[in-house]
């Protein structure tokens, strides 16, 4: 027990002093690239000798990405490209001196053949600067062009460790905040939704700028997710995230359907202020409303309770649930009161939409316990 109060104490002061850091623009990413250059030249320098250790220096520098993911794809991206460079620049040199022609002849059939080959463009570049430099040099320094490639890969590989061994990103609590912030803006976007209900006003709302705002909150979590996932990728120190950032995708899929009926509701609501021929009884569209906001409520609670799952959090989304259920059926009850069937065609698939939402949220409960 004490171990751990010791760790955590370490890791907070740790993460204070990165903050500290970072105001100055000694961002962390700064730092390991710093690190992992260093170490990079040390390697290349005292273990093999090399006359040249700039190559291992500069892949450790274009290597230490945000995440371990994109460090290793940009590793690989440059590894496969020296050595493409590497051996089209042996090729040509073997039969061509160097000057201008054979510059421009290395430059142009390295880059064509890897961009007929479909290769990622960090590729395509990194084939032409590694042929100019094994061209220009390797006459001059037999075994210059092998010598590249190995401290290309001591480079990358340092690189990949130190990003993934010094304070690795954990991008799970940028994911629950992005979801409890997208339960919220869709809870508030229906209770939105209730003004399209007031035929009285004189500039009639459409509700599209408000789900608007949600589906870009929405991509906004999804953006999230795509980077925690890839914070976690090939990083064997936080495995144990995996397992939480599954359960929060979950969440997030979940909140997508809830979003969908959310935006079926919007319609209905617009399809009600287009019906010029009938209007809404009073006491009905009042009732309506509570249940939306009810519905509403649910939705934001759902998000706070799959991201904090406490028993308080749990209870309080089961008497909301309990609520909208009540507040709908009592909407139901009072269809008899209208008269248009283009009308009830119009709420009953508004309560439908609501419903599925409630229901969404029952099952958002149920899968974090």
């Amino acid at each position: 027990m004490r171990y751990y109060r010791i760790n955590s104490k370490f890791c907070t002061a740790l993460y204070k002093t990165i903050e500290q850091l970072a105001r100055f623009g000694l961002t962390l990413q700064i730092i390991k690239t710093a690190i992992a250059a260093a170490i990079s030249w040390f390697v290349a320098t005292n273990l093999l000798r090399a006359e040249y250790p700039y190559f291992a220096a500069i892949a450790a520098i274009l290597t230490v990405q945000v995440t371990v993911a994109d460090s290793v794809d940009k590793a690989t991206h440059r590894i496969i490209g020296i050595i493409g460079g590497v051996f089209l620049s042996m090729l040509i040199g073997h039969w061509f001196e160097v000057n201008v022609y054979s510059i421009f002849l290395v430059i142009l059939v390295g880059m064509a053949v890897s961009k007929a080959l479909r290769m990622n463009p960090q590729i395509i570049s990194q084939v032409a600067i590694s042929s100019l430099l094994v061209l220009a040099f390797g006459e001059m320094n037999e075994g210059y062009a092998f010598d590249r490639i190995i401290e290309t890969v001591i480079g990358s590989a340092i690189a990949v460790v130190i990003n993934a061994v010094i304070v690795p990103q954990n991008a799970i609590p940028d994911v629950e905040s992005s979801i409890i912030k997208l339960a919220n803006t869709a809870s508030q976007t229906l209770i939105s939704l209730t003004a399209l209900l007031n035929y009285t006003s004189t500039h009639r709302k459409t509700g599209r700028s408000e789900v608007k705002v949600m589906k870009q909150e929405y991509q906004k979590s999804l953006d999230t997710l795509h980077l925690a996932e890839q914070s976690l990728k090939y990083n064997l120190f936080l495995t144990n995230k995996r397992t939480r950032l599954a359960r929060l995708a979950v969440s997030i899929r979940k909140l997508d359907h809830m979003i969908v009926q959310i935006r079926g509701i919007r319609r209905g609501l617009d399809d009600l202020q287009h019906n010029r021929n009938y209007q809404l009884p009073a006491a009905f569209a009042q009732q309506l409303t509570l249940s939306m906001e009810a519905t509403a409520n649910c939705v934001a609670l759902s998000g706070k309770a799959s991201v904090h799952t406490t028993p308080e959090n749990l209870t309080a989304l089961k008497e909301a649930v309990e609520k909208a259920r009540t507040t709908q059926a009592l909407c139901l009850k009072e269809l008899q009161s209208i008269s248009s069937l283009e009308t009830l065609r119009d709420v009953g698939s508004i309560l439908t939409d609501l419903s599925r939402i409630v229901a969404e949220t029952e099952r958002q409960s149920s899968s974090t316990k």
